[in-house]
């Protein structure tokens, strides 16, 4: 499957790892719908190269994506206000609708996701990053959901999903005030695993995206999926489920290739299998 045609993002493959960076350096990376719709395109290419599946050659595949924005000022400043203003009603649940299918695209993804944000990342750059996996920020990072002074609230899924990452009463002020946040708060309050400079953003991204492909791709899938069906599951349920997919991993390759490769003292080869 050749790469989509992208003109708002960038899509760079290297050493089993992908990098979609927003580029729309005049709006900040602010998210249009041309936006949207190829990030979308370009998440069926990142998905279609997952491990395992058919077609994901063992050179080819990638087992990691990582979202960051151009430049040095913005991830994402936001949804493109100047594009949103004018819409009606329909037109405003139709766009809603086009940014949470996306962010759920991007949670949904068998690979891990990591938010590489640097800057600003206000409204819907927050609410994609928040879609992400983790996030790390680089120390001039500011976050916010500050729709609330525009007259609007979250529509990419900011009210769903930030609750998650810093507990539902400190998402409430967070949406409630529009304030925003600097990246050593974000760490503190655990919107953000780790702050690091600048210019160590991306290779320290790099870093982490190598450290998860040590590990089966598979195993990695997997436990991607399940954390993202348990969470409003009832504990009893939730075990279930992980009692079910943790027996039916055995027999598998990466199952074998790992656990005969500890008894064996050596670097297991995993296939994604």
């Amino acid at each position: 499957m050749d790469q989509p045609k992208l003109e708002n993002i960038l899509l760079e493959t290297k050493d089993g790892v992908a990098t979609l960076t927003f580029s729309r350096p005049k709006a900040l990376n602010a998210l249009n719908e041309q936006t949207l719709r190829e990030l979308k395109a370009a998440l069926v290419w990142v998905e279609q190269h997952a491990a395992g599946r058919e077609g994901a050659a063992q050179g080819e595949q990638i087992d990691v994506l990582i979202l960051t924005g151009a430049g040095e000022k913005s991830f994402i400043a936001g949804a493109d206000i100047l594009e949103m203003k004018d819409k009606d009603p329909e037109a405003g649940e139709i766009f809603a609708r086009l940014g949470q299918g996306v962010s759920r695209a991007l949670e949904l993804l068998p690979q891990p996701v990591i938010a590489a944000v640097n800057g600003f990342a206000l409204g819907g750059g927050c609410e994609f990053a928040i879609a992400c996996d983790f996030i790390l920020a680089s120390e001039n990072a500011v976050f916010g959901q500050p729709e609330v002074a525009l007259g609007i609230i979250p529509g990419f899924g900011g009210s769903v999903r930030l609750g998650r990452f810093v507990g539902q009463p400190r998402a409430r002020e967070l949406i409630y005030t529009g304030r925003k946040i600097k990246a050593d708060e974000a760490l503190r309050i655990g919107l953000a695993n780790q702050v690091v400079p600048l210019a160590q953003l991306l290779p320290r991204a790099q870093e982490v995206a190598q450290e998860i492909r040590k590990n089966s791709p598979m195993a990695v899938a997997k436990s991607k999926r399940l954390m993202n069906q348990i969470y409003t599951m009832p504990i009893d349920q939730a075990l279930r489920e992980e009692s079910l997919l943790f027996g039916g991993i055995f027999g598998s390759y990466d199952q074998r290739e790992g656990m005969n490769a500890f008894a064996e003292k050596r670097k297991a080869a995993f296939r994604g299998e």
